[in-house]
């Protein structure tokens, strides 16, 4: 069922939804939370439908909240709320309503949320893009115990993460480090099974790609060793590798679905490391409602210290072709042959 409401206010819109219910015969029972996204037009319905399959798994009321920016001055004026309330089959598990805030209402988007929360539940806030620089200081940030945002879908991934680790609040998260978490897992496994000592590590994939570089933060914290960034074509986070004085544990994913493990002294496995769409990261973020502190002391590791500790590349060698007069700097020295030595004149 679908209720398209303008003009209207949160009272209005609660009295449409318990009215939807009766029609329908819901109970108004069973959400566990209330999702709050954060978003424009572009991206809504995507967003929506992420929430929407996530609510299978954890049945919630979800509060779309669209700021339609106005252009000309006399429209900023006014302010205008437009609602559509959906219960039943179009709304997943749950109930959905979508908000529509035009004018000066843009800047006090949380008084038209805070009427719509479910009572005694937990609240999450999910921006999918263009999420602000401190979460937790923002309005409907501060509505929710858990913040969600995605720096891979950022301009900038890398000063995002820089802007995340600066204004970090407990119950912030990404879901960058959200689509790590099975390479996560497999590593702890592999060195569970091996009991050696990593010396350093290399991480391979897709340049400006927030959770490669989360990854090589998580292993540099964790392991105290220095962690090289390299560059792939992708898609996403292809290779892992850490090296040890009997052999190194490579995690190889070169296809997007399915890895291989290598670890000395055993045959080479596959593994199934398939990359996620967004409504399966969304609902592993649901499942937990308390800080991450693991994410927190990978974040704010720091992206310029994981650069500064990786080790320097070596110097490039001549190449045999260069003649001893194009090189420079002490090669070209050693490189010119020896003078003669001059013969003394003999003694009169």
């Amino acid at each position: 069922m679908k209720i398209d409401l303008t003009e209207t206010t949160s009272s209005k819109i609660n009295a449409a939804l318990v009215q939807a219910r009766r029609d329908i015969g819901t109970p108004a029972i069973g959400m566990v939370l209330t999702l709050v996204i954060v978003t424009d037009e572009e991206n809504a319905y995507d967003a929506l439908k992420s929430a929407n399959e996530a609510s299978h798994e954890h049945p919630s009321r979800i509060v779309v909240v669209i700021k339609r920016v106005s252009r000309s001055p006399r429209s900023r004026r006014d302010a205008r709320l437009d609602a559509e309330v959906r219960v039943g089959a179009d709304a997943g598990t749950g109930e959905t309503v979508v908000l529509r805030l035009h004018g000066e209402l843009v800047h006090h988007a949380q008084s038209v949320v805070l009427p719509l929360l479910l009572p005694d539940a937990p609240v999450v806030v999910w921006w999918p893009d263009g999420a602000p620089s401190d979460l937790a200081g923002d309005p409907l940030g501060a509505l929710g115990q858990r913040r969600i945002t995605d720096t891979y879908a950022c301009e900038n991934p890398l000063r995002a993460l820089g802007e995340r680790a600066a204004a970090y609040a407990p119950g912030d998260t990404d879901l960058s480090w959200t689509r790590i978490t099975p390479w996560r897992s497999m590593l702890a496994a592999a060195l569970d099974q091996q009991a050696l000592k990593v010396t350093s590590a290399a991480v391979e994939g897709e340049d400006e790609n927030p959770s490669c570089e989360l990854l090589a933060m998580w292993l540099a914290d964790r392991l105290q060793v220095p962690v090289k960034r390299t560059h792939s074509q992708g898609p996403g986070l292809t290779s892992v590798r850490l090296e040890t004085k009997d052999g190194d544990i490579v995690l190889d994913r070169a296809d997007g679905s399915l890895a291989t493990l290598c670890m000395p002294g055993q045959p080479d496995r596959g593994v199934a490391l398939k990359r996620r769409d967004t409504a399966e990261l969304l609902a592993e973020e649901l499942r937990r409602l308390d800080p991450d502190n693991t994410y927190e002391a990978s974040l704010k590791f720091g992206v310029a210290k994981l650069a500064a500790e990786a080790p320097a590349p070596a110097p490039a060698k001549a190449k045999a072709s260069d003649s001893p007069e194009t090189v420079t700097g002490p090669k070209a020295d050693a490189a010119k042959p020896a003078a003669k030595p001059m013969k003394k004149a003999p003694a009169k």
